[in-house]
């Protein structure tokens, strides 16, 4: 399984990024999987995340209403449209595969097994 995460960039503070990931392999669908960010010199944190068919997303609180997961399994595709963004956003940002063994809440690092490599994404003041 290979992910790969793009779309960041650099953008003003109000502005908006569409972050894609694009899975290989034919079971894509069958997964939940999450969006995760890192700033410098911070532990890696939960975003968001959403489930095998896209029927259920959970966000963390500080990008609640801005920030929309969603995933089209026809393209083995997962984004993450974000809007409004802040310079507290700035970090680089995962997309990562929810294990099919994980039983807790889907915010810990733990509970994916495969990571994407970061795409930067820079919010200026």
């Amino acid at each position: 399984v290979q992910l790969q995460a793009s779309g960041g960039g650099l953008v003003q503070a109000g502005g908006s990024l569409r972050l894609s990931c694009a899975a290989s392999g034919r079971t894509f669908s069958n997964y939940g999987m999450g969006w995760f960010r890192q700033a410098p010199g911070k532990e890696r944190e939960f975003v968001a995340r959403i489930s095998w068919s896209g029927g259920y997303t959970y966000y963390t609180d500080s990008v609640k209403g801005r920030f929309t997961i969603s995933r089209d399994n026809a393209k083995n595709t997962v984004n993450l449209q974000m809007n409004s963004l802040k310079p507290e956003d700035t970090a680089v940002y995962y997309c990562a595969r929810r294990s099919s063994s994980a039983y807790g809440s889907g915010k810990s690092p733990n509970e994916y097994d495969y990571w994407g490599q970061g795409t930067q994404v820079t919010v200026s003041s």
